[in-house]
Order: structure tokens, then C-alpha cells, then sequence
């Protein structure tokens, strides 16, 4: 009878088999061997729990190791018996009973059918015995909106999001998987004395900025509000355990840094015994760091680095103009038909910006037969603006052994669709509230007026790398985005299709922004100790954070907004906008990345929502938003501008923005730095001194050695050093995920998201190729000394495509 029994619940079993595919690490070369598995099924349900029926346990053993690119994993061969009703396995959960944490990478399960279920995990797995919890849970490829979800994966669904959000208290331990939000209270260090004192960014009016993710350690001692520092600088900072680099990107980036570093001082010991000066004592010398490190440093194409290291480069006025279109900060050209009402607020030392201005820029000049008037109102002037945010800072800045001027800079627009500059305005506040005191400089070829005219657009590039570094590239491609990512951890299921969708352009940017805020933009850091703005950094982000909409953030939107381009009503023109001229990189080729990028995303929207109301009743994407709008960019949320997330329309116009921002926007900012940034004479980040007004002693210091003025003007020779060393630090690792590309073959679970996506590829393909042969046509680029090469996205695509399209999903 027993024996009986016993066949009758075997005839009532099935087997399910599985590999699961662990990162082998080679300080723990047996990783996983001490992990244990269940299976959840999808639709069948245990009634004692409510959730889907389990497996049995099965165990990881024997695993099988490999060596690919570079990186060792270990595959393990798995069995799991269920019952014959079983069905598809939805969910599973793992526990980590050994003393290391681990990097699961994937999943697959095998029916009875013959059924292939995949899970893409790449995640840490942490020992139980600090974890406290058995059920690590990972979901399947297969998404669901929540209202379709299955029944067995219900319970477990809501369970996950509620653990992911915590409770708010205590200090986050390495291995916690909780998303929260808080004020930046952690860039100070009080406890170091109150020169590292910073305010508190975040939930004032004064101090406006995006929220942080929460660590939860304690306050300081010397300041209640700010969050304590640790005692030394540490890599391995907390931020989310799925959000923290791959074990290959975590060597990789330690690696990076240590060469950085010890090539910075590498560089000061020789200073030292050297007995150098303070400054760099010549061109040439400059010029030899650059090339020593340039040839150690593989990063971008050869034409990039050629363009960078040309030593006359810097000094042309066209590369000056060229780089405002196609270097490392693209977006910041306006047209000046849209500054207008500005003309009357710009100055000399004796006269407003006039009509005799106006007629001597057209003399000397020659706008190709135009007045400064009829050039505006032909589109043919624009200006590069760092005037109005910078004047109020100026007073304490320039009490810090730095010269900072605000300034303004007009271009013509050439027949040859090149950019000459044509005028610089750079003011001080004056001495009566309100009022300024400028100085205008005109391009020049010899003498003394040509030395001042470079002095001039030295000032210029400073202003533009500061606000490069802590606008363009820190606070609208890294700050802004985290409170999205937190969001989507927190409210949005794994399960979710939009998760799914968003996931890889969220890749290591939180890990990324912590570390920044441990040694790039906190007391005491590194842009701290390079930058002119210094301690005042992240107060001038704040303030320009309160400029920053999310829907200006869109490409067509922002290029009508600078005047760049008109509207064109064309129905066949997805982007609704037309460029003023097409040799505008960032434009041109952004137009075109924005496009796919858009239609890829409606393809994917019109699968899983089939009408406005899918929309409206989808209770997660509906707490995603509100969150966002409420929390994490809270100190905007009465803002009228804000998508209503009431229409498929507006759900594809909100992830388009934010896949545009977290990937080519990002890339177009990013990308270039050690090819334009890494050559400090085409890009210094503070002057030390003014321009030299006649008849005063500097003025005489000037006309003795022109050549040696500007060099004493330009950063010491260790923030130079510095600057070049933190663009090494950064620069590429090789486990990065393209647009366009995901990790592994079976990445979902639909035939029509997958052919969907062949079509999004296939168009970023064919952009690649039109890229390419922009770079070879003759029309789009200048003979001479001076190459045109085409930057903004270097390796957007692929990483070979790297002089005009850069992008990653990931990796902010």
C-alpha cells in the first residue's frame, strides 16, 4: 500500500531543470556553492499563503567554470521537482548560506514542455546570516502591467515593492536593498572645523535640488543637519546593492583610479625634485604632460586626441566657435534673435551696447554685407551666455586667489555654416547695488589687442567648463535623474514592462553619484580644489537647478527654446523642429538618435497600454509619477509644467525625455572630456589673474612677456594635474551596455517587444552609418590645421563610432 502511495505521488511530479550562472570572483573562487533555490509558480496558487506553490529546495553544486572576455563565471546544472500542475515557474527565491556575498548574473528554467524560462538577474546576493531574510526574490522576463498579473506572483509582487521602500530608519548596511530619498546634507564636514561647512541642498527656497538617495547614517556632531562623514575616503561607499558595479567594473574603476592617481604624483615628485614653480613655465611644457599621458591613456579615437593635443588648436578662433557647436558642452549656444531684450544690458566701461557698437563690429567684421541688426534678424548671430547667474556669486569668488569675470560672447554664423566669434563682454559687479562694470574685447590678429582678445576667450572657456562640469554634466545628467531611478525601484515591480524598459539607462548611475559626493563635489573635493567656483560649487548647481524643467529637457523642445531651430509643421518630420543649419552636431545627429530613441519607446507604450485608460488605471506608473513629482524633485512639484501622466501621450513623452537624458544627452557631455578637457590649455577650469588694464604695474608685467602672463593666469600646475587625472579616472570600462544592446539573448519574454527592438537597432545602425559618412563629407568639414571632426556622440552606438555619436544605456 505505502509503495502504492509512493508511485501515485510521483506519477503526480514533474521535474523542472535549470542553470544558474554565478560571476566568479578570485577572492572567493567557490562563490555560491553555498546558495539553495525554490521555485514560485505563476498561476497555481497555495492556498496557506496566498502566493504561487513552491518547488522543492534544491542546492548549487559542482558548478563548471569559464572564462569569457575576460571574466570567469561559474555555471551550476540544477533540479527542481513540482507537482504536474505546476505550470511555468514565475519567481524564484535564493539564500546565500555561506560566509561571501556573490554576483548572480542569470537564470534559466526548463519545463516539462520544454519550456525555456529566463531570468536576467545581475545582482548581489549576500550571505543570509547578514541578511535576515531568506527570499531574495528574482522575477522572470516575462512583464506585466499590475492588473495582469498572475495570480501565484501576486502576493510576492506587493511584497517586494513594500520591502524595497523600507521604513525610513536606520543606517544602511552594504548589503540592504532599500530605496529612499534625502536632502544633499552630506557634501559638509563641520566636524573638520566650519571651513567645510555647506548648506543644505534641497527642501528650500534658497537652496532648491533634487533629492539623493538615503544612507541613513547618523548627523554630525558639530552640525545636527548635516549628515557625518566617514573618516577617510572610501570606494566601496553604500548605494543600493543592485545599483552597485559589476565585480569586472569595480576592478576595472579601482584600477583606473589608482593609475590616475599615482600618475598625479608622479607628476608632483617630479615637480618637487625638480623644484619647479607654482606654474608652468611654457607651452611646451604643458604640452609634453598632455602627450605623456595621452599615449597611456586608451580612450577615443586618434583623430580625437590629435584634434586635442594640436598645439594651435586652442588658439583658433574658428576651433574656439566650433567647439561651442560640437564639444564637450553643446547645449548651451543660443540664438541671440531670442536675446533681444538683453542688448540694452550689455555694456563697456562708457557706452551701452549701441548702434556705434554696432556699426563698429560690422566694420571690423565684415558680417558678410549685414549690420549687427540685420544679421540678428537673419538668425546669423548667437550668443554664449554666463552672465546672469555667475554676477551675483563673483564678489565671493574672487576673494579666492581666483579672477572671475561674467561674461557674454557673440558669433556670426558664417556662409560656410562655421561660427566666428566676434565679440566678449566681461563684467564685475560694480560698487552700487545693481550695477556693472564690462569690458569689451574684438578679435585681433597681432599685437597687443591680439594677446588681450585670447586672454579674453580664455575667461570665456572657463566660465564654460565650470558650468560644463557642474551644470550641464553633474546636476542635468546625474542629479536629476537619481530621483527616477529611486522611483522606479520603489514603485515600480520588476515585473513592470516600463521597468524593464528604463532599467539599463539607470546602470551604476547611483553608485556613480555616490561616489561624487564623496570625493568630486563634497568639502573638499576634487572640483572644489580645480574649479574657480570652489567651495561655492554646488550652491551656483542649486541655484540653476531652480532654471531646470523636465520637459524642456526633450531635444526638440530645448533646440526651440535656444532658437536653434523653427517648428515644421511637416506631418513626416517626427520631430516637429527644423535646424537653423545642419552642421550643428549636436543637433543634427541628436535629432536623429531622438527619433529612434522616440519611436522606440511608442512601439513599446502602444504594446502594453492599449488606450489612455490603461494608463490612468495603472496604479504603479500612477505612485512612479507622483513620487518623482512630489519627492524627488519636490522643490519643484507646484510647477505648473509637469506631464499630467493622464494619456499614452504623455507616458511616451516622459520616458523619451528621461531614456534621452540618462543616455545621449549624458553622452554628449560625458564622452569628450579627456579629448577636449584633458588638453588644459583648450579647457582650464579657473584664472588666477585679470586682464591687465593700461597703466598699471600688470599692465607693464603684460608687455614684458605676454606669453608668461597667460601662463600665470591659467590653474597651478597641480590643479592642471588634477584635472587631467580625474578625466582618466573616468573614462571607459568594458562591460558597458550600448543603445541599442542588452546582456543577454533572452532579455524578454515577447516576440513583439523583441522584433520591435531588432527595429529600434536597426535604425540606431543606420544612423551609425550616416554619421559616419558625415565625418568624411567635405562640406561638413574645414581644411586646415584644424580638423572638424564631429564629437558630441562618440560612441553612441558602437564603441568603434567614436568622433561624432557617443551614447550608453547606462553608466551616467
Amino acid at each position: 500500500m505505502q509503495h502504492q502511495q509512493q508511485h501515485r505521488a510521483q506519477s503526480r511530479q514533474s521535474t523542472i531543470n535549470g542553470e544558474i550562472v554565478i560571476v566568479q570572483s578570485h577572492k572567493q573562487p567557490g562563490s555560491g556553492k553555498s546558495a539553495s533555490l525554490r521555485l514560485y509558480s505563476c498561476a497555481e496558487v497555495d492556498p496557506k499563503t496566498g502566493k504561487g506553490k513552491m518547488s522543492t529546495e534544491t542546492n548549487l553544486k559542482c558548478g563548471k567554470t569559464k572564462t569569457s572576455n575576460g571574466e570567469k563565471t561559474r555555471t551550476y546544472h540544477v533540479k527542481f521537482y513540482v507537482e504536474s500542475s505546476f505550470g511555468i515557474p514565475g519567481a524564484f527565491v535564493i539564500r546565500n548560506q555561506g560566509k561571501h556575498r556573490f554576483f548572480l548574473q542569470s537564470a534559466s528554467f526548463e519545463t516539462h514542455s520544454n519550456q525555456i524560462i529566463q531570468f536576467d538577474c545581475y545582482s548581489w546576493v549576500y550571505p543570509s546570516q547578514k541578511t535576515k531574510k531568506f527570499d531574495r526574490i528574482f522575477f522572470s522576463n516575462t512583464k506585466y502591467l499590475p492588473n495582469q498579473t498572475p495570480q501565484g506572483l501576486m502576493k510576492l509582487r506587493n511584497k517586494e515593492l513594500i520591502s524595497l521602500r523600507g521604513d525610513g530608519s536606520g543606517e544602511r548596511k552594504e548589503w540592504d536593498r532599500i530605496y529612499d530619498y534625502d536632502y544633499y546634507n552630506d557634501l559638509g564636514n563641520p566636524d573638520k572645523g566650519p571651513e567645510h561647512e555647506r548648506p543644505v541642498l534641497g527642501g528650500s527656497e534658497l537652496h532648491p535640488y533634487p533629492r539623493r538617495g538615503r544612507t541613513g547614517r547618523p548627523p554630525s556632531n558639530a552640525d545636527p543637519l548635516t549628515e557625518s562623514r566617514p573618516c577617510t575616503t572610501n570606494l566601496d561607499i553604500y548605494v543600493p546593492l543592485d545599483e552597485r558595479f559589476s565585480p569586472k567594473k569595480q576592478s576595472e574603476f579601482t584600477s583606473n583610479s589608482i593609475q590616475a592617481a599615482l600618475r598625479f604624483l608622479i607628476h608632483e615628485v617630479k615637480s618637487v625634485m625638480q623644484k619647479d614653480s607654482n606654474h608652468f613655465e611654457s607651452f611646451d611644457e604643458i604640452h609634453d604632460m598632455f602627450s605623456d599621458n595621452q599615449n597611456q591613456v586608451i580612450e577615443g579615437s586618434l583623430e580625437e586626441k590629435l584634434k586635442a593635443i594640436n598645439e594651435f588648436a586652442w588658439k583658433d578662433d574658428e576651433e574656439f566657435g566650433r567647439q561651442m557647436l560640437a564639444g564637450i558642452n553643446p547645449a548651451r549656444i543660443r540664438s541671440l534673435e531670442l536675446y533681444l531684450e538683453l542688448i540694452a544690458g550689455i555694456s563697456t566701461t562708457k557706452q551701452k551696447w549701441s548702434g556705434e557698437f554696432d556699426r563698429a563690429i560690422t566694420h571690423e567684421h565684415n558680417l558678410e554685407g549685414m549690420t549687427l541688426a540685420q544679421a540678428m534678424n537673419n538668425w546669423r548671430i548667437f550668443i554664449l551666455d554666463h552672465h546672469d547667474y555667475l554676477i551675483p556669486f563673483l564678489r565671493k569668488i574672487n576673494t579666492k586667489d581666483v579672477c572671475t569675470y561674467a561674461s557674454r560672447t557673440l558669433l556670426f554664423l558664417k556662409s560656410d555654416a562655421t561660427l566666428k566669434p566676434i565679440a566678449i563682454e566681461l563684467s564685475f559687479p560694480g560698487f552700487a547695488r545693481g550695477q556693472e562694470i564690462s569690458w569689451v574685447f574684438t578679435p585681433a590678429r597681432q599685437g597687443e589687442a591680439a594677446a588681450l582678445w585670447h586672454y579674453a576667450k580664455a575667461h570665456v572657456a572657463v566660465n564654460d567648463t565650470v558650468y560644463h562640469q557642474l551644470v550641464s554634466h553633474w546636476l542635468h545628467t546625474h542629479a536629476v535623474v537619481e530621483p527616477f531611478i529611486i522611483a522606479t525601484r520603489r514603485q515600480l515591480s520588476g515585473m513592470h514592462p516600463i521597468h524593464w524598459l528604463l532599467d539599463p539607462h539607470f546602470k551604476d548611475t547611483m553608485h556613480v553619484n555616490a561616489l561624487a559626493r564623496s570625493m568630486l563635489i563634497n568639502s573638499g573635493g576634487i572640483l572644489e580644489k580645480t574649479l574657480f567656483s570652489a567651495e561655492l560649487s554646488m550652491e551656483l548647481s542649486a541655484e540653476l537647478y531652480k532654471e531646470w524643467r523636465f520637459d524642456e529637457q526633450a531635444l526638440p523642445t530645448d533646440l526651440l527654446k535656444r532658437g536653434m531651430a523653427i517648428e515644421d509643421p511637416d506631418p513626416d518630420n517626427p520631430t516637429g523642429v527644423q535646424l537653423l543649419f545642419q552642421d550643428y552636431p549636436y543637433g543634427s545627429d541628436g535629432l536623429e538618435i531622438w527619433s529612434a530613441i522616440q519611436a522606440w519607446v511608442t512601439d513599446f507604450c502602444m504594446l502594453f497600454y492599449t488606450d489612455d485608460e490603461s494608463v490612468r488605471s495603472d496604479e504603479e506608473i500612477q505612485a512612479w509619477w507622483s513620487e518623482i513629482r512630489n519627492v524627488g524633485h519636490g522643490d519643484k512639484s507646484s510647477e505648473t509644467w509637469w506631464y499630467h501622466m493622464t494619456s499614452r501621450e504623455d507616458l511616451i513623452k516622459a520616458l523619451t525625455t528621461l531614456i534621452w537624458i540618462a543616455s545621449a544627452l549624458h553622452a554628449s557631455v560625458n564622452f569628450g572630456q579627456y579629448a577636449y578637457a584633458g588638453y588644459p590649455l583648450n579647457r582650464p577650469t579657473l584664472c588666477r589673474r585679470c586682464i591687465p588694464e593700461e597703466g598699471t604695474f600688470e599692465y607693464a608685467e603684460f608687455l614684458k612677456d605676454p606669453d608668461k602672463y597667460y601662463l600665470n593666469m591659467l590653474p597651478k600646475r597641480v590643479e592642471m594635474t588634477l584635472g587631467i587625472a580625474l578625466a582618466e579616472a573616468f573614462r571607459h570600462t568594458s562591460d558597458e551596455v550600448y543603445l541599442g544592446q542588452r546582456p543577454s539573448s533572452l532579455w524578454i519574454n515577447n516576440e513583439e517587444v523583441s522584433h520591435k527592438f531588432e527595429k529600434f537597432n536597426q535604425e540606431l545602425r543606420n544612423i551609425e552609418k550616416r554619421i559616419k559618412e558625415k565625418n568624411t563629407n567635405p562640406s561638413l568639414t574645414t581644411e586646415g590645421a584644424v580638423p572638424r571632426f564631429r564629437t558630441c556622440f562618440c560612441t553612441l552606438i558602437h564603441p568603434m563610432l567614436n568622433q561624432r555619436g557617443h551614447h550608453r544605456e547606462g553608466d551616467s
